[in-house]
Formats: structure tokens, C-alpha cells, sequence
């Protein structure tokens, strides 16, 4: 199953995903909920109830009529993990960085997540602006000290990532959070793809795109830390909770890897896909000017 955030009317709501149409979940929802992140935390049984609903006993509208919007918009934690491709980190090593001793993770501060096709804003104060695209995770379950083994059964489902990266700011923080949560750079979507249509999230194929041109070609195979090992040890440490976002790293092919570098400017589109998911597509536009 498919689920989306999405705005039509001027009424933002979710719905479930058909091959061109969207059918409007709000009449069958709960009272309380109304939003995905609503959705997730009343359950699972929730999300089995929408799952089950007869195609076409509920009004449908064309998935072109609608805006999407960042699936999970608003989640208690958005959260994402460095240096966890082999490809990656071996260029990281050429120019004379080192290897982490462990799972290296950092924040990226949930104002910054934007929706699927929403512009990407170049910051007025950086002309370092980069791409990563990631496999995102999405907790639907609460869970604390979760064996590995385990792991997976905590997810709700997947989304396409695009962690957008100030570099200057990046390396001007040794937490890398500045760099990493400027407003617009947590592009996700298209949609929330339940994990029952995704039947190992180590065996997806992920490319990104820049102007037409192949950037990014990796599998999830090539994790250094699979998805169940990432949420097995993010909850040693924290309660993960429905919503939880978790972007799960990238691989070589990034603008500060290229030689010479290509950063993005004004104009840029970026395409990040994911066999099994979708796509996300957004346009890079200088930060508007304000006060």
C-alpha cells in the first residue's frame, strides 16, 4: 500500500495510491486522526484496516489534480547516518578522511523536510550546496532496545530521500547538523510505501539524477550497517517513535566527490529514485530574500 500527504482545495489530507488515481481516506479515518502521523500512531491495526479497504468503495480523485506533500511532515525525529556505503567511504579515505569506529549519526532538524516535487532552496549563504540520495525509513512502531533480528518488524514503511547538504556548513560543525537542516533540504516522498510491498530494503536499486544526467547508481546491498542493525542501535540509545524518520546513507557519485566538484546552482533538478517506491524530482531555486 501506498500512502500520501496531500493538498487539494486547500485541504491537506491523506490518501491511498492507485496507479493514477488517489482515494480519499478521510471518511473511514478515526475521530482524532487525520494526518499519516496520526495514522501511525494509532497502530497498526489502523494501517491493516486501510490496507483492506475494496477498491473502489471510496471516492477516488486523479493523482495529477493533487499536491504532495512530505508524507510524514511533522515527526518527533528525523535522523540519518554518515559514511555508510562502502563506495562512499573509500572516497572519503582518498582525500584523507578517516573511517568512523562505529554507526555515525547525526540530526537533521525536522523544519527542514519539504515535500516530493517542492523546490530545493540554494542558501544565500553557501555555494556548496550538494545531493544524497537515501532510502528513508519511517518507525511505526514505539520501541526501545530492539534486537536486530527484530528490527524490522518497528518499521511502518519506505520513502525516497534526498539528503541536500550545505558542505561549507557541514564542515563548519563537527555534529554536521547546521549543514545538513537548512529549510527545503529534507526533500521525501513521493509517498509512504508500506513495508509489506518492500520485501528486503537491502535489495533496492537507487539512482539520482542532475539535469538528465546519471549521478548516483548504488543498491542497498551495499550498506555497511543494514536498516534492522540502524534501528537496533538508535534504540539503545532513544525511544524510536511512529514517525521516526531515518535516512539510511548514500554512496559515491555526490557533486563534492566529482573531479572537479559540481555543486548545484539556481535551475538544477535533482531526481532521486528507488525501485519499488518512486521518485522525487525537485528544481533548485535561490533562497528567497527576506526582511
Amino acid at each position: 500500500m501506498k500512502l500520501a500527504t496531500y493538498t487539494r482545495a486547500s485541504v491537506t489530507s491523506i490518501g491511498k495510491v492507485g496507479s493514477d488515481n488517489l482515494t480519499e481516506l478521510a471518511s473511514v479515518l478515526p475521530d482524532g486522526v487525520s494526518t499519516l502521523l496520526d495514522v501511525l500512531r494509532a497502530g497498526p491495526e489502523l494501517l491493516e484496516q486501510l490496507e483492506n479497504i475494496p477498491a473502489g468503495s471510496l471516492p477516488t480523485v486523479p493523482l495529477a489534480s493533487v499536491h504532495l506533500e512530505a508524507p510524514v511532515p511533522h515527526p518527533s525525529k528525523f535522523l540519518a547516518i554518515g559514511l555508510n556505503y562502502r563506495d562512499h567511504l573509500k572516497e572519503v579515505l582518498a582525500r584523507g578522511g578517516k573511517a568512523p569506529e562505529s554507526q555515525l549519526w547525526f540530526n537533521k532538524q525536522v523544519s527542514c523536510i519539504t515535500g516530493p516535487y517542492d523546490p530545493i532552496h540554494r542558501p544565500q549563504v553557501s555555494d556548496r550546496l550538494d545531493y544524497e540520495g537515501e532510502l528513508g525509513v519511517v518507525i511505526g512502531t514505539r520501541c526501545r532496545h530492539v534486537k536486530p533480528e527484530q528490527a524490522l518488524k518497528m518499521v511502518a514503511g519506505y520513502v525516497v530521500m534526498n539528503d541536500v547538504t550545505a558542505r561549507d556548513w557541514q564542515r563548519k560543525s563537527p555534529t554536521w547538523t547546521l549543514g545538513k537542516s537548512f529549510d527545503t533540504h529534507g526533500p521525501m516522498g513521493p509517498w509512504l510505501v508500506t513495508k509489506r510491498e518492500i520485501a528486503d530494503p537491502q535489495n533496492l536499486k537507487l539512482r539520482v539524477w542532475v539535469n538528465g544526467e546519471i549521478r548516483q547508481q548504488l543498491s542497498t546491498a551495499e550498506m555497511i550497517y543494514p536498516v534492522a542493525e540502524q534501528i537496533s542501535y538508535l534504540s539503545t540509545v532513544m525511544t524510536l517513535e511512529p514517525g521516526d524518520l531515518l535516512a539510511t546513507g548514500t554512496g559515491s557519485g555526490a557533486g563534492w566527490g566529482l573531479d572537479p566538484p559540481r555543486f548545484l546552482g539556481a535551475g538544477d533538478v535533482v531526481r532521486v529514485e528507488i525501485e519499488g517506491i518512486g521518485y522525487i524530482e525537485n528544481r533548485v531555486i535561490d533562497e528567497p530574500v527576506t526582511g
